[in-house]
């Protein structure tokens, strides 16, 4: 066929697709300068957009769109997910000055008064419990003793071996008049031979999903967080699923996971408290809110605590603004142990400045992570950390679970998040912040312990890798935004 012999009709057909593919392109164009903070990412999008007419707006539309924040921010709005101040108000009472012994880092304090929606208070006792083997008989303990609530919030929650005996002083609380409520994360559930909801069916307790696969497959916008509490009275919290790799003592080698759990105990149990109660009017629509679920709670420590919740629902990010403050703000030594290391560049130019100025900085990887795509990248970033100062340890097997970060043994932060883009930005998560300098020392001591036994990683290894695993790091570390 010759160009004469073709039609008005072809012509217009052509004029259409032309049309269609303009009217994409400047769509995406204009989409991306107005939502993409970064203007690195920005400029990609906006020359792919040009280049690669059609199929660059496709792709951007796919792949470029913050739908994960978008969704969050839509239940924020529309009234699915409650505000933490219409569950049985705190009250206005004005939260402790630092003593004078925590001065130092009152600009930290300040910068957390301003992102987040919880206080600090005083008079609260933080234990450490190692691994399984002190946490869960702990916990069984305080639910054995519940005598109107009980409230727990896990991302993974085996229904057999301890996961059984959960389950079982769940189901006699209920037969002795006590509410129980259960969220397990629908995702996290996978993880599970034997579900909770499969065991606990006919129990009366009221387990509910967090986020159903059927609802959508939504591989972020997890619930992330371990919490339980008690009464109103006691809670647990920290990085710790319930699932029998975290008895270490007993479980095979690759499969254990090492991980401090913490009981709660004094005021900063109402907050956490709250903080399970809006997921719970999220999962099922109900607010329970009555006033014995928020018993008057008397100082018994010495710790300033303030429970942070953070997820992609809310405006600032909490948790990642929190960090860089503390970095920023050290002036002595940081310690970080997290089992997923994947900063970006904002986070490694705040490492690296921290200890340009003079801060000892130290951090302990997992040397065998469960997850070893999310270790390439990690590790992709080491030789720029050590080249600056940085101490980087990696702890032998078992896997390293634990998640904390101590400043100046003054601070102290514990709790779900790990330092990578999905704790941070993607998923929900649960942490406390502590100035106390007892807790401080404790953990400090756990950090020590596994430090001794830990490999120092130096420059010479990073640059002896041959040139195939170097090539793997850096694809890995490519995908660090969704890993």
């Amino acid at each position: 066929m010759t160009w004469r012999d073709k039609t008005i009709l072809d012509d217009l057909t052509l004029l259409v697709l032309l049309g269609l593919a303009l009217t994409a392109t400047i769509w995406a164009i204009i989409h991306a300068l107005l939502h993409k903070r970064d203007p690195r990412s920005a400029l990609v999008w906006v020359s792919l957009c040009l280049t690669i007419p059609l199929f660059g707006p496709f792709f951007y539309w796919l792949l470029g769109i913050n739908r994960i924040t978008r969704r969050a921010h839509r239940w924020q709005k529309s009234g699915r997910r409650l505000d933490f101040h219409e569950l049985s108000s705190p009250g206005t009472r004005q939260p402790p000055p630092l003593p004078e012994v925590y001065q130092g880092l009152h600009t930290l304090e300040a910068l957390t008064d301003r992102v987040v929606r919880t206080r600090n208070h005083a008079g609260n006792r933080l234990l450490p419990l190692k691994n399984g083997e002190e946490a869960y008989p702990a916990m069984l303990d305080t639910i054995r003793s519940a005598r109107h609530s009980i409230h727990l919030c896990s991302y993974i929650f085996d229904g057999d071996l301890i996961g059984g005996q959960f389950v079982s002083d769940l189901a006699s609380a209920v037969q002795r008049g006590v509410i129980v409520r259960v969220i397990v994360d629908a995702m996290g559930e996978r993880y599970s031979s034997v579900t909770a909801r499969a065991a606990l069916q006919g129990s009366g307790v009221d387990i509910r999903h967090y986020l159903p696969l059927y609802k959508g497959p939504f591989i972020y916008l997890r619930n992330h967080r371990k919490l339980l509490v008690v009464d109103g009275s006691v809670a647990f919290t920290g990085g710790m699923n319930i699932r029998s790799n975290h008895c270490v003592a007993t479980a095979e080698l690759h499969h254990a996971a090492t991980d401090p759990h913490f009981q709660v105990q004094g005021p900063v149990v109402g907050d956490l408290q709250r903080i399970f109660l809006e997921d719970w009017f999220f999962v099922s629509g109900e607010r329970p809110d009555d006033a014995h679920y928020f018993p008057a709670l008397t100082p018994c420590g010495t710790a300033l605590a303030r429970a942070v919740a953070d997820g992609p629902d809310r405006e600032f990010r909490k948790l990642e603004w929190i960090v860089m403050g503390a970095l920023s703000t050290a002036k002595q030594r940081i310690r970080i142990m997290t089992p997923y290391f994947i900063p970006d560049r904002p986070m490694v130019t705040a490492l690296i400045t921290a200890a340009l100025r003079g801060v000892e900085i130290t951090l302990v990887l997992p040397q065998l992570n469960n997850l070893p795509f999310v270790a390439w990248a990690s590790r992709a970033t080491y030789w720029e950390l050590i080249k600056n100062g940085i101490h980087i340890l990696e702890q032998p097997p078992p896997f390293a679970h634990t998640k904390l970060l101590l400043v100046d043994d003054i601070w102290s932060m514990v709790g779900s998040a790990n330092l990578d883009t999905r704790s941070f930005r993607l998923n929900f998560e649960l942490n406390v912040v502590v100035f106390d300098q007892e807790f401080s020392a404790q953990l400090g001591s756990h950090f020590e312990a596994v430090a001794a036994v830990s490999h120092a990683t130096t420059l010479t290894e990073m640059d002896s890798r041959p040139l195939l695993v170097k090539l793997r790091d850096g694809a890995a570390r490519l995908f660090s935004p969704y890993l």
